[in-house]
Order: structure tokens, then C-alpha cells, then sequence
């Protein structure tokens, strides 16, 4: 049959999720728009220019659309056939980054191929996602086995610790979110509990006295233990865990002093602290707060926002993308974009739990949690939520790799649905 017959055509996009790929387009749309906005250059009006930021974005997302079709025509067994050869490959990646890598802000997370700069640890979430499904989806595999959650963290932790030799905190932080994909497939709620409690504890033991906090704590857990004095089991449990409390509150001091980087302590520091200079490390976070709360309701208009048309919020067409939102379309345009991202987190879900074979689940679950995450932290550290880490907003903030990665990551999930009724595991 002729490669351009309708029915060739049918088969390529046959039973593909086409409100997944409305959200994605509308996301990437935003996303150039927006970019073009915030460098914006009266000397350079044409969002074509391909000397400026927003040109170039037009051949990533042109380029992207090379990618959907590959993705497309290749048989969707393909993923779950070479997921671990994925895996290995981005591993040597994060590797070779470490030998020859570029070093961009601080960090050496890129491979410079002539003008072009590739980061491996946007892929690395990819493959990452593809092979615990894989090793997931498998015959006998129990998330209650120990065996099972050991090889799982171990998936997750070589990248994890590959990137943090890159100095790239942030990239690396991301990969947390697969605890939710290993809490889906039968993770005990008891990890993300401990997980919670932990952060808790550092943050309190920096903004209160290490020795007060503890006695708050002792109080509370001997009063405890007094009323359940009956029940032994839950009363070493419990007394297990306050000293594991107290000893991580009095090391909180060594972690935040000794392990975290200057700047990465100043970032934390500007969220705790009012008295931080404003000139100097609580820069960007007070720029971009102005920024956004100065659109109000309904923004100052499409390329009148002063603060992202003098520059004042650094890395505007980047990391920063949401000023330009907040401030440009104001409550309402910020609200419409965050609406466009969760009807894509639930989308997503869906397609996930639709799912016969255990693959594609577990992957689809993957591809919501990364994106999630990358959600919550892009926007939480532009309102002074989280603490001001490289994380791009997912499709919308400037970059061939950020975009390449979410693309593949999302598409693949495209692919292995529309394939579902043929899909057993």
C-alpha cells in the first residue's frame, strides 16, 4: 500500500488521545507566546526572528513535532522492548556530561554540540519512567517484597546521584517524583509519611532552637506513649521514631551548614527570613513576586509588563516564565494556565487507569507525577513557596531540551494508548 494512502494515515494517528495533544498544543502555544514576550526587542518584532530567544523556540517546537511523528510510527512495543537500553544509554550520558560536560550557571549538567547545548538529565526522567515501569510490569513483582522496593530505589537513585555530582540539585529533586508512581503500585503511605515528618523537622529546627523543639517533642511523645503505655508493639515503634526524631533535629544544623551548597542554603534562607537584602540573595524571589502580583486581576496587556520589559526578573524566558503570566494576564490568565496543567495531570490519569497492561500504567503514572512535580515547584518558587531551584515550567519555559524531553515523555504515553486494546500486560 502506497506510503501516503489514507489508510496508512489512519494507522499512525488511529485511536490516539486527541484532548491530550489540545492540552499539550495549547501549553506549547502559551509557552512561545510568552517566551517571545519576555525578551521582547522592539529591534527585533518578528516572533520569526530566529537570532532571538523566541525564534529558536520555534524550531525546538517545529522539531518537537518531527518527534511526535516518530514516536507515532514506531511499533509501541518498541518502549517497553528497549526500555532498559533507554535506561543504560542515558546513564552513560550523565556520565559523559561529567567528563566533557559544559558547566552552565554553576552547574555541569550539558553537552555542547556546536551552538547547540543538550542537558542528558531531561531524557534521564524518560528513560528513568520507562524503566521502572518495565522492571515494575514484570512477572512476580511484588512492591512488598524487599527486594522489589531495593531494586526500584536503586532505578531511581543512580541518575538521581549522577546529577547531583553535576551540581544540579534541582533536576535531581525531581526524580522524588516517582515515589508516587512506586505509592500507586502498592508503596506503604508509611515512606511518604516519614518523608513528611522529616521535612517538617528541618524546616522547624531552622527557624526554632534545636533544644526547644526537642523538648516540645519529648513532651508530646512521652505523653503519648504514657496513654498507649499498653500497647508494646506501637510503643517501641513510637519510641523508635522520636529518636530518630531528636537525632535528625540536632543534625539538621551539620545538613544545612556543611552539606548544602552557599547558595543553595541563601535560597532556603530567603524563604525563612525576613531580614534578607533584597539587592542581593532575596533578588529574584522579591522581583518575581512584584512581578506577578503587580498584573492584579486581569494583567497589564500583551508586551506591557514593565517589570519583564526592563528586566528585572532574571532568567524571564526560563525558569521565571510565570512572571511574564502573572504579570501580563494577570489572576485570571495565571488561573487559565494552571487549569490547562491540571485538566493535563487529569487526563493523564485517566489514560492511565484505563490501561490493560501494567506497562503503560505505571508509566502513565510516571509521566503525571514528573510533570507534576516540575508544576508545583516552577510556580511555588515564583510566589515564594518553595525555594528558587533551575526548574523549567513544563512545555511553556524556553529550552530545545526541556521541551524535547516532555514531549517524548508525554507522546510515548500517547503511543501506548492508542495501542491499549492490543496490550494485555
Amino acid at each position: 500500500m502506497h506510503p501516503g494512502s489514507p489508510q496508512k494515515t489512519r494507522s499512525v494517528f488511529h485511536n490516539v488521545d486527541w484532548l491530550t495533544i489540545f492540552l499539550y498544543l495549547c501549553l506549547v502555544l502559551i509557552g512561545w507566546i510568552n517566551i517571545y514576550a519576555a525578551v521582547y526587542d522592539a529591534d527585533h518584532q518578528s516572533i520569526l526572528d530566529l537570532s532571538r530567544n523566541y525564534g529558536k523556540q520555534l524550531l525546538w517546537i517545529l522539531s518537537s513535532f518531527v518527534i511526535i511523528a516518530v514516536i507515532l510510527l514506531l511499533d509501541s512495543k518498541f518502549f517497553s522492548t528497549f526500555a532498559f537500553g533507554f535506561y543504560g544509554l542515558t546513564i552513560l550520558l550523565l556520565i559523559l556530561v561529567l567528563l566533557i560536560g559544559t558547566s552552565v550557571g554553576g552547574n555541569q549538567a550539558w553537552i555542547a554540540i556546536g551552538d547547540f547545548r543538550l542537558q542528558p538529565s531531561e531524557f534521564a526522567k524518560v528513560a528513568t519512567a520507562l524503566a521502572l515501569a518495565r522492571f515494575l510490569s514484570g512477572n512476580n513483582i511484588r512492591m512488598q517484597d524487599m527486594n522489589t522496593r531495593f531494586l526500584s530505589f536503586l532505578i531511581i537513585g543512580i541518575p538521581v546521584g549522577l546529577i547531583l555530582l553535576q551540581k544540579d540539585a534541582g533536576s535531581a529533586l525531581i526524580f522524588s517524583a516517582f515515589i508516587l508512581v512506586l505509592y500507586r503500585e502498592g508503596l506503604s503511605s508509611f515512606v511518604l509519611i516519614i518523608g513528611v515528618v522529616l521535612t517538617t523537622l528541618f524546616i522547624l529546627a531552622l527557624v526554632i532552637e534545636p533544644v526547644y523543639l526537642a523538648l516540645f517533642l519529648l513532651a508530646g511523645g512521652g505523653l503519648l506513649i504514657y496513654r498507649l503505655r499498653k500497647r508494646r508493639k506501637l510503643i517501641t515503634m513510637l519510641s523508635l521514631g522520636l529518636v530518630i526524631s531528636l537525632a535528625f533535629i540536632f543534625a539538621t544544623n551539620y545538613l544545612f551548614y556543611e552539606v548544602l551548597q552557599p547558595h543553595q542554603r541563601s535560597r532556603i534562607e530567603v524563604l525563612l527570613k525576613d531580614d534578607i537584602d533584597l539587592r542581593g540573595v532575596g533578588y529574584n524571589l522579591n522581583q518575581s513576586k512584584i512581578a506577578i502580583g503587580s498584573g492584579r486581576l486581569l494583567g497589564k496587556g500583551f508586551l506591557k509588563g514593565t517589570q519583564t520589559k526592563y528586566n528585572f526578573v532574571p532568567e524571564q524566558s526560563t525558569d521565571f516564565i510565570f512572571c511574564t503570566i502573572g504579570e501580563e494576564w494577570g489572576f485570571l490568565g495565571s488561573t487559565l494556565v494552571i487549569g490547562l496543567y491540571v485538566a493535563l495531570l487529569l487526563r493523564i490519569v485517566h489514560v492511565a487507569e484505563r490501561q490493560r497492561a501494567a506497562f503503560t500504567r505505571i508509566y502513565g503514572y510516571g509521566v503525571a507525577s514528573i510533570i507534576f512535580v516540575h508544576l508545583i515547584i516552577n510556580v511555588g518558587m515564583t510566589i515564594g513557596l518553595v525555594p528558587v531551584i533551575g526548574i523549567p515550567l513544563p512545555l511553556l519555559s524556553y529550552g530545545g531540551s526541556s521541551l524535547w524531553g516532555f514531549t517524548i515523555l508525554l507522546f510515548i504515553l500517547v503511543k501506548l494508548d492508542a495501542n491499549r486494546m492490543g496490550a494485555i500486560r
